[in-house]
């Protein structure tokens, strides 16, 4: 048998997997939770994660954009959580999985840039790299054993249902441990974004050994016409001065109504996925989360987890089967059916990409003479306790390794009881 590249290794070895979602037999759905929706043939525009398309002309091109992104799906087969929990996250993980595909988007842009499509026949070591980071393994920062785990510290048992604004502060937490991307991650308080407390988070790494980092510009700068702003989220743009930027991840909890959406907030909604640092929103229905990613019309275009595939493994050659990772089209549901507990989701890789977010948000925010969809102000409130980013492995007790917490094992629970946000 003749020598056979690394190359040609990967590609043999994803035909021997069965890897598609398509092809692969044990693949289970959630029944009536699965509804994809290819585009339309239509002369319309259709937003993805800042950027727009018109179906008649960039059909393929907006298909692209949605292919490329990582699709985080429920999976069976993986290893106990903590020894004797779960071994699938079935009917509880959905919101977990979002919260893995918001932050594998951030970390796209962040080390990838957002022009980035996947090309399955050609191999990418960051891309790779990053895919790692979320598979359902215990070692993988990202993984759903290590959010699970850490969720039991914001009062989430193993196998229990997360709402949004959990997902965000455990992401925060796990984010310490991501020394590669040495990213902050900052989820906005009572429905405010103060930039003296992002400043803070963001330059405070002046000092630390990854500031080389830190400022590393992302690869792909890109402008496109049409979207709001004037700086994308991969900016290469440099730090005023010898300050060093840490790229930043900032979460937006948010409670746009009482028991569905209030209509005042629909067209806003759709707004903060033309900026172009939308990292998009995490939401869905009670119990049944969804990751949105862009708007059409009056839908939103969503990736949806609800999707039960065999837990996968890299192989021998350190290759990963990665297709399942990838959904060939998107879903889509009307935004009235929205539940209105959400969290919005953006990145900014430079201080002049978060400068510049702070204009462009407020022809979102605001709207006639409606109350703003959240806050943003220069300074923290004088009734708000000191500010304390929570980014630094001091502010943690336990290692990355956090099989040792005392809930592990439970038997799985679905908490119909929605978390609790300020009215807007």
């Amino acid at each position: 048998m003749g020598f056979m590249s690394k190359s040609r290794k990967k590609r043999v070895t994803r035909r021997l997997l069965c890897v598609s979602p398509v092809l692969t037999a044990c693949v289970t759905y959630e029944s009536g939770m699965v509804a994809i929706i290819d585009f339309p043939h239509e002369d319309k525009p259709v937003w993805i994660l800042g950027k727009q398309y018109n179906l008649r002309r960039e059909r393929q091109e907006a298909q692209s954009d949605v292919r490329s992104r990582l699709w985080v799906s429920y999976r069976k087969g993986f290893a106990h959580i903590g020894g004797t929990g779960p071994t699938s996250d079935q009917g509880w993980g959905c919101m977990l999985r979002c919260g893995q595909m918001m932050l594998a988007q951030a970390l796209i842009c962040r080390h990838l840039g957002r022009d980035w499509r996947w090309n399955p026949d050609k191999e990418d070591a960051k891309y790779i790299k990053i895919l790692k980071m979320f598979l359902d393994r215990k070692d993988s920062c990202y993984s759903i054993q290590q959010i699970a785990q850490m969720g039991v510290g914001e009062g989430k048992s193993i196998g229990q249902w997360f709402g949004p604004n959990t997902v965000s502060q455990v992401l925060k937490k796990l984010s310490v441990f991501d020394e590669w991307s040495n990213i902050g991650v900052h989820v906005a308080l009572d429905n405010t974004i103060v930039k003296d407390d992002i400043r803070t988070l963001c330059l405070q790494c002046n000092n630390s050994s990854n500031s080389s980092i830190s400022s590393t510009p992302n690869p792909n700068p890109h402008t496109l016409n049409g979207s709001i702003g004037g700086a994308s989220c991969e900016s290469a743009s440099a730090s005023s001065g010898q300050r060093s930027w840490r790229p930043l991840v900032l979460l937006i909890p948010l409670r746009l109504g009482l028991n569905e959406i209030n209509n005042v907030y629909i067209e806003r909604l759709k707004r903060c996925f033309m900026l172009r640092h939308s990292l998009g929103v995490i939401g869905g229905k009670p119990n049944h989360a969804h990751y949105f990613i862009g708007f059409l019309d009056d839908e939103l275009v969503y990736l949806d987890p609800h999707t039960t595939q065999p837990c996968i493994h890299d192989d021998k050659w350190g290759n990963i089967p990665d297709d399942s990772y990838h959904c060939e089209q998107a879903s889509r549901m009307k935004i009235q059916n929205l539940d209105p507990s959400i969290a919005l989701g953006f990145y900014f890789h430079t201080e002049e990409d978060f400068e510049d977010w702070c204009v462009d948000v407020q022809k979102v925010i605001y709207e006639k003479d409606l109350g703003p969809m959240f806050e943003l102000t220069e300074h923290r409130p004088s009734h708000w306790p000191p500010f304390a980013s929570g980014q630094d492995m001091e502010s943690f007790q336990l290692p990355l390794d956090i099989t040792e917490l005392d809930d592990i094992g439970v038997e799985p629970r679905y908490d119909s009881e929605d978390e609790e946000f300020e009215l807007l």
